[in-house]
């Protein structure tokens, strides 16, 4: 009988109780979003390099982040909203997961002079090989995976390129700290050079 007569006082202390943890949650995914962020930008210049090494010069990589409104989602603060879709006048309720609110895609623009373009849709054989071979060298230095497998990443590339590959294979089986097996490489290929 107490639980009934109290059942809309309840459900008040409730529904307060969800709203302060989802402002929370939405102070945390921002603060996650915003260190997403800066870790891009490093990021895109890492592998830009990676790509200079071999024979991309040129090359551009990017990340996009991307917010979606959800009217059950986290709240962003008014001063948060600098990525956060415009056609709101009041501080959005962003849509989110386990993995936060951002929703990321990797863009590359392969030839000078071109936009950053989504990686799915416009690399080229060749093209994906070296990216995943730049991606794999850059996270790796942060990744404790033991083993890296590569297959067919010779796809498009010539012998030149192919020695170049190869050495950065070689290099992430190598421990920068104390020279010991950072990685093992598995690499299926038809260039000897790889192999």
């Amino acid at each position: 009988l107490e639980t009934l007569t109290h059942s809309e006082e309840r459900i008040a202390e409730l529904r307060a109780e969800e709203e302060r943890l989802l402002a929370g949650l939405g102070t945390l995914a921002t603060e996650l979003s915003m260190r997403r962020r800066e870790a891009a930008e490093r990021l895109s210049r890492a592998i830009e390099r990676e790509l200079q090494d071999l024979r991309m010069e040129g090359s551009r990589f990017g990340v996009d982040f991307q917010w979606r409104e959800d009217e059950e989602g986290v709240p962003v603060e008014a001063g948060n909203t600098e990525h956060a879709p415009r056609n709101t006048q009041h501080a959005p309720r962003l849509a989110f997961d386990t993995t936060g609110i951002d929703r990321v895609e990797f863009l590359v623009s392969p030839n000078p002079g071109e936009p950053l373009k989504p990686l799915a849709k416009i690399a080229s054989g060749g093209e994906t090989s070296r990216l995943m071979l730049a991606l794999k060298a850059v996270l790796s230095r942060a990744d404790e995976t033991p083993t890296l497998i590569f297959d067919e990443i010779d796809q498009g590339i010539g012998g030149r390129v192919g020695a170049t590959v190869g050495q950065k294979l070689w290099a992430l089986t190598v421990s920068d700290q104390n020279g010991g097996i950072a990685h093992q490489v598995l690499c299926v290929t038809h260039l000897p050079q790889l192999a």
